[in-house]
Formats: C-alpha cells, structure tokens, sequence
C-alpha cells in the first residue's frame, strides 16, 4: 500500500516517527517503551514499536513497523532502524546507525559511522540509478549532520518551557544514506489530550521537509513532500522527556497518523508510567 511505503520513509525522515527524548548528561538510567497505531485516511495499516534507554549521556534507540489492518492485503513489507550515540549539554552525537527494511521484494540497507557530528562513513544499498538530474550528494552534505533516528533526539534546555515555543524552535540537518534535507520546525500551540497512551498537555509543532541533495527537483514526490502539512504533538513524560504522542502528515491517498497506543515510561530518578 502506498500509505504504509510513505510511512517507511516518513519514518527515515522523520524526525517525526519516533521518540523525541532529552534528558540532563548526569542522568542514570531512563528507558521508553511504546506502540504505535499507523493510520491513512482514518483506516490502520500498519503498526509501529519503540524502544529508547539513556544511561549517563548515552543512548540507544530502536523503532520498527510492520503492515496491520488492511495495510496486510497490500504489504509484506517490514522494517526498522537502530542508532546509537551521546548527548553531550544541548547537543547530540550520534555513534552509529544501521535501518533494515524489505518492501516490493527489495531489501533495503544503510549503515552510517558518525563522530563529531558529521558521516564519517557509509555503506548503502541499493544505490540511485545515476540520472543528470539528480544532486549530487558530496561530503559537505555529510558535514554537520546525523541519521534520521538520532535527529528525533532533542535536547530542551529550559525545562519551565517543555511545551512551549522552544520545544519546537529548531532546524534538524538529516542524512539518510541516499538523501540529505532540513526538517525545519515550528510552534503551533498546544493541546490537552486523553488516552492512547497520554493524558495531558502537548506542544504541537508544524514541520516542513527541505531537500537539500540527493533528490530530482522535476520529480513530483518531491515537489508534494516539500509542501505537505506535517504536524508531531509532543508529550512531556517526566524530567526533560519529550516523545511523540501524534505525528501527521499528509499524503495524496490521505492523511498519514502515527499515534501511540501504548506508552512505558521508566526514570533512574523513580518516575514511572505504564498508561
């Protein structure tokens, strides 16, 4: 189903399809667990999982989708992705990255060595087809920025403004072993929401997906990505802890929702949720 292929690589991008989790470097051990509910014009066709642990200043994160509801009659197709890394005062530094997925029966690879903010190295598979269109990623691109997963970790410095302006003040630099773009975002406001997962505030923040190199600007996916209306509603979940309680974006077959079913929240300071 298309919807299910936009989400997988909604989920690359992303930023926005998985955990959005700050936390002080002095931290001891926090850990988020979630289930989320994949949608497309109100019908669910897929489900997505999460699985976050901080210890000290370090973190690791790993997400994964697989078809659900109607999503199974048009799909086989099931993926996930895994980083690791550091975050060291407001900012993150991924280690490593690795994203797995099979889809139209191809398999799909990349593997990402970071350090000091930058791609160090790579291995990608398969590789675009060359078309003169196309531009050219170079290792400018690769400077000063990071992969889809670790991008989706956020560092809040104030913690009296979780859910305000600053949670969504931000411009994230993201390479996904084929393509390098910006995904800018914005404040929108805030809600109070109950169920699947949360009850309680949550910022809302509007998202804009920028290409930068990698893509065929003539190619009319592209052209939809970069004015499609995205929206991640954030939930703050104990100390600077923030993580997606809804993410949309619109598609041409209808609007893509990922909202958590199921959320498991557990702090070293003992803060603990199972809602």
């Amino acid at each position: 189903m298309s919807g299910l292929k936009s989400f997988g690589r909604f989920l690359a991008v992303p930023v926005l399809a998985t955990a959005l989790w700050t936390a002080p470097a002095a931290a001891q051990k926090s850990s988020v667990g979630g289930l989320y509910n994949i949608t497309i014009a109100g019908l669910t066709i897929g489900r997505g999982s999460l699985a976050l642990v901080l210890q000290g200043n370090a973190y690791s994160a790993k997400v994964g989708v697989e078809p659900a509801g109607v999503g199974t009659l048009f799909s086989t197709g099931k993926g996930g992705a895994q980083a690791s890394g550091w975050l060291l005062g407001n900012k993150v530094v991924p280690s490593k990255y690795e994203m797995a997925s099979h889809a139209a029966n191809r398999d799909f690879y990349v593997a990402l060595a970071q350090g000091s903010g930058h791609i160090r190295s790579m291995e990608v598979m398969p590789q675009f087809k060359p078309n003169k269109e196309r531009i050219k990623v170079t290792a400018k691109h690769r400077n000063n920025a990071m992969d889809p997963l670790s991008a989706a970790l956020m560092p809040v410095p104030a913690r009296d403004d979780l859910i305000g302006p600053e949670a969504c003040k931000r411009k994230l630099p993201i390479f996904d072993g084929w393509t390098r773009f910006d995904i800018k975002m914005s404040y929108k406001g805030t809600k109070n929401v109950s169920g699947h997962g949360y009850d309680g505030p949550v910022v809302v923040c509007t998202a804009k997906w920028i290409p930068v190199a990698g893509h065929r600007p003539s190619k009319e996916s592209v052209k939809y990505m970069a004015q499609a209306g995205m929206e991640a509603w954030l939930a703050p979940l104990g100390g600077n802890v923030l993580i997606p309680y809804r993410i949309s974006i619109d598609t041409k077959t209808g609007r893509l929702v990922v909202q958590a079913s199921q959320l498991n929240i557990k702090s070293g300071a003992g803060d603990q949720a199972a809602r």
